[in-house]
């Protein structure tokens, strides 16, 4: 009996201990790499947190982010260093989660695992990367020009950082769209038509994760959140397209071997 027949036949109850040994693994790390992160954000030498305050200090008329309670910077930190840790520790729960998940795995499946991790991480901290650069400045001139004449901002470090984090890591999470789909396509378990089909449920989807996302923002919402993660889904009906052509290519190559084979 092979070591994936063993694993298939666990029982229950060593399925919910593996999973528990699993999320230990992913917790300890998700733990180890935000100590790593907090060293760095604490020390002010760095000054980490004037460096992540850049995109809204042009919108503060030379002012500085205000914090209106004591535990305030500690708290700003800590999640700070929450995102960071977060980000460090992508691929190690990525791992537990195949090393869950592979014994249920074929052999032409598992071949797909380590380009999957590696574009996973790729694409999650290239997804934060470019929400820092570029979508946050976008969203913080949009919302701070509404109302400019009549209002003048005042902004909390809390209410910046918990917004700028959330961001940041929403869309290190909508990056990952293309690469899931691909991966399902490649294992046969969607096609180009179904997800054209659901096109519109996609578009409502969209609408509903940014509303989670970014509660109580409307314009961000629907344009700058909205927009994008509408617009990896589209990539994702290509990468899907391109995917699904290529295992057709591969099994119409593959026929005449197996039929040269039986004969």
């Amino acid at each position: 009996m092979t070591e994936e027949q063993k694993s298939a036949e666990m029982p229950f109850l060593e399925h919910l201990e593996e999973l528990r040994n699993r999320l230990l693994w992913s917790v300890g790390a998700l733990f180890v790499c935000m100590l790593l992160s907090m060293i760095v954000v604490f020390d002010q030498d760095r000054n980490v947190i004037g460096f992540l305050a850049t995109p809204v200090l042009p919108f503060l008329q030379g002012n500085k982010l205000i914090y209106t309670h004591p535990a305030d910077t500690a708290t700003i930190s800590l999640k700070v260093a929450f995102g960071c840790g977060l980000v460090l520790a992508t691929p190690v729960i990525g791992y537990q989660l195949w090393a869950f998940l592979s014994p249920a795995l074929h052999r032409h499946e598992k071949k797909l695992v380590v380009p999957v991790l590696l574009g996973a991480t790729i694409l999650f901290a290239s997804g934060v990367i470019i929400a820092w650069v570029w979508m946050l400045p976008l969203m913080l001139k949009m919302l701070f020009g509404i109302q400019s004449a009549s209002l003048a901002p005042m902004i909390s470090a809390g209410e910046y950082f918990s917004f700028m984090i959330t961001i940041c890591l929403a869309f290190g999470a909508i990056a990952q769209v293309p690469l899931i789909i691909l991966a399902l396509t490649a294992l046969g378990l969607v096609t180009p038509r179904m997800l054209a089909k659901y096109r519109r449920h996609a578009m409502v989807a969209s609408i509903l994760v940014s509303a989670l996302v970014t509660p109580g923002d409307v314009l961000s919402m629907t344009i700058l959140m909205a927009g994008p993660l509408y617009a990896l889904y589209e990539v994702s009906i290509i990468v899907s397209w391109v995917t699904y052509r290529l295992r057709q290519r591969s099994a119409k190559k593959s026929e005449p071997s197996i039929g040269g084979a039986a004969a």
